[in-house]
C-alpha cells in the first residue's frame, strides 16, 4: 500500500468542518488525547492539526503536501501554490469598516487603517491609488477605533455582528474570502494521481 498523502488542517472552526466533510466522504479521522496527527481509517490521509496562520509555511516547505487554508492566509503568506478546489464551506468576505457616526467626507489626508491582513490591505490601497497608513494588529481589531488608534479597519466580516456590538459599519465589500484545499506544486509533481483521486472523490463523493 502506498504511502498516505499528508493533509495540514488548521486548528478551531475550519478544522470541524474540514473533519465532518472528510468523514462524509469516508476519510474518518480520530485524534488520540493531545495528538496533533492522526491517518484515517483508509489509510489514505495523514492528517496535521497546526495553527491557521502557520499552515502555509507547513505546506510549502513539504511538511504538509496538501492544506486546507483561506484564501486571506495565504495571500498574507506570499507563498504559491496549485489550488486544486474551493470547499464548500467557511467562505466569508474581506471588509472595509468604520464607526457608523463617521463622515468619510470629514476624514481628509492620508488613510489610517487597522488590520491583521496587512499585505492585503497595503497592496489593495496601493493597486486602487488610495494613500494609507496600515497599523498591524494581531488582537481585536475592532477596538482600533473605538479606542482611537485608527478610524477604519479592515478584516473579514461574517455575520457583521462583531462590528455592530463596537458600532462599526462595512464601508465597502473588498474581496471575498474563500477556503481551498492547496498543494505544494513539487508534492504535486509526485503525487498527482493520488491527490487528483482524492480531489475527484471529495467532489463527488464516495462511490
Amino acid at each position: 500500500m502506498s504511502e498516505p498523502l499528508t493533509l495540514a488542517l488548521p486548528k478551531g472552526r475550519l478544522q470541524e468542518h474540514s473533519e465532518a466533510y472528510l468523514a462524509e466522504r469516508g476519510y474518518t479521522i480520530t485524534f488520540e488525547s493531545r495528538k496533533l496527527v492522526a491517518t484515517d481509517e483508509s489509510g489514505t490521509i495523514r492528517i496535521m492539526l497546526v495553527k491557521n496562520s502557520d499552515l502555509p509555511t507547513y505546506v510549502h516547505h513539504g511538511i504538509a503536501g496538501l492544506g486546507v487554508c483561506g484564501t486571506d492566509v495565504i495571500y498574507e503568506s506570499g507563498y504559491e501554490f496549485f489550488t486544486l478546489m474551493q470547499m464548500p464551506f467557511g467562505s466569508t468576505r474581506m471588509c472595509l469598516a468604520a464607526p457608523e457616526d463617521l463622515d468619510p467626507a470629514s476624514y481628509t489626508g492620508r488613510l489610517r487603517v487597522a488590520t491583521k491582513f496587512t499585505r492585503f490591505a497595503r497592496d489593495y490601497f496601493q493597486q486602487n491609488g488610495i494613500a494609507a497608513e496600515v497599523v498591524r494588529l494581531g488582537g481585536s481589531v475592532e477596538l482600533a477605533p473605538v479606542l482611537g488608534l485608527a478610524p477604519y479597519i479592515v478584516d473579514l466580516v461574517e455575520t457583521g455582528n462583531t462590528l455592530r456590538a463596537h458600532q462599526l459599519e462595512v464601508v465597502k465589500e473588498l474581496t471575498r474570502v474563500d477556503v481551498v484545499l492547496v498543494a505544494n506544486p513539487a508534492y504535486y509533481k509526485f503525487h498527482y494521481r493520488s491527490i487528483d483521486s482524492l480531489v475527484d472523490t471529495l467532489h463527488r463523493g464516495p462511490s
